[in-house]
């Protein structure tokens, strides 16, 4: 089976620590390897300006072009959202040799397409690509009338086509939105029916939230003694998946059910235009009762993927009272346990957070404490 050769290069600024940079890459890393193809070589480029044409500085370009070659690797991925005119740039140079270049937006949309079930998902996932590579489209576009223009043949002729067909091709993109935007709001229609017959029913409803690989589905399949995915991929599981959890009044013995919103994992610089084009999805999570925010209490970048979550949920206007669960206590030390509880003491933080509990799914220990906890935010 031929697998296509991957080369990473990141840019970051002067200051970024070698910790965080090493962390940007490993995470892009995973992304690559989530779709399926092979990382043969990563750099980095500390600068505080990238390159107007190419985002990549014109040594370093070079540099990577030589060693490209030298792997024979097919893709060069950047780790960062470039412009229309830099991913042209980059792919106009990469054409000889027969490779393409793809920003970390590509990538992720790449998985998104690769792990859609629902059709809902693959109407998500083609308005995101359109909203990302518009754009690019239109860009490339006007950089070519341009490159036409300037040559000295057919001139405005030329100009006046290129222009022409960018306004047919902006017309195309504007009418499959609105066709797209269409079919999803059915959806929407839909589970909001479905919210409003739950309510009806006193079915409360809990939101998982959470930053990639912090061990979520294996909680899910903890506590529902269901068959989720539970896999150390980024971006496993897309859409909004609904759960039974039954929970036991530890007061009064009596059992009530409570309906599990999982949904897609979070992870760092999501651009706006992703978020919004799944904004349906995540919409089970803002109309939830109680949100669970479930954290891998291991990560040494455990502060950033907190923000990084609450950012988001700040972002969709999520309002609920959110639970921190930190996972993977197996993992860390009696001293880090104890700065762990210091650090995120149940004091309302943040404005929203209002508690938290610590377990391990791996061990199967303080699963009750999670079921107390959304027992006792529930009534």
């Amino acid at each position: 089976m031929w697998i296509m050769k991957v080369f990473l290069v990141d840019i970051v600024t002067k200051d970024t620590q070698m910790d965080v940079l090493e962390d940007r890459m490993r995470e892009l890393e995973n992304l690559v390897e989530t779709y399926g193809w092979l990382v043969v070589l990563k750099k980095y480029q500390k600068k505080d300006q990238p390159d107007y044409q190419t985002y990549i500085w014109k040594w370093k370009l070079e540099e990577i072009i030589a060693d490209m070659q030298r792997l024979d690797a097919n893709v060069l991925i950047v780790g960062n959202a470039l412009k229309p005119s830099q991913i042209y740039h980059l792919n106009e140079l990469l054409r000889e040799m027969g490779a393409e270049a793809r920003d970390r937006v590509d990538l992720i949309l790449k998985i998104f397409a690769k792990h859609a079930e629902s059709m809902e998902s693959r109407l998500q996932i083609e308005l995101a690509a359109i909203r990302h590579m518009g754009p690019r489209i239109f860009g490339m576009g006007m950089e070519l009338s341009r490159q036409w223009g300037s040559s000295g043949s057919g001139g405005g002729a030329t100009r006046g086509i290129g222009e022409t067909n960018t306004e047919r091709m902006k017309r195309h993109l504007k009418e499959k939105v609105m066709k797209i935007e269409g079919k999803l709001k059915e959806y929407e229609k839909m589970r909001k029916l479905h919210r409003e017959g739950r309510i009806r029913k006193g079915m409360p409803t809990v939101g998982i939230v959470w930053y990639t690989n912090a061990g979520k589905s294996s909680l899910l399949n903890s506590l529902t003694k269901k068959n989720v995915l539970a896999e150390n991929k980024l971006f496993a599981t897309l859409g909004t998946h609904v759960w039974d959890l039954y929970i036991q009044d530890e007061k009064t013995g009596r059992g009530r059910e409570v309906l599990l919103n999982d949904t897609i994992g979070f992870i760092r610089d999501l651009p706006p235009k992703l978020i919004k084009s799944f904004s349906s999805t995540l919409e089970d999570s803002i109309e939830s009762d109680l949100l669970l925010h479930v954290i891998d209490a291991s990560d040494p970048f455990i502060q950033e993927r907190i923000d990084v979550v609450n950012e988001i949920l700040d972002e969709i206007w999520a309002k609920q009272k959110r639970i921190m669960v930190f996972n993977k206590i197996d993992l860390i030390s009696k001293e880090k346990l104890e700065e762990l509880k210091k650090r995120f003491l149940p004091t309302g933080q943040a404005g929203w957070i209002k508690d938290n509990v610590r377990i391990s799914v791996q061990e199967l220990r303080w699963l009750d404490d999670v079921k107390s906890i959304i027992q006792k935010n529930l009534s």
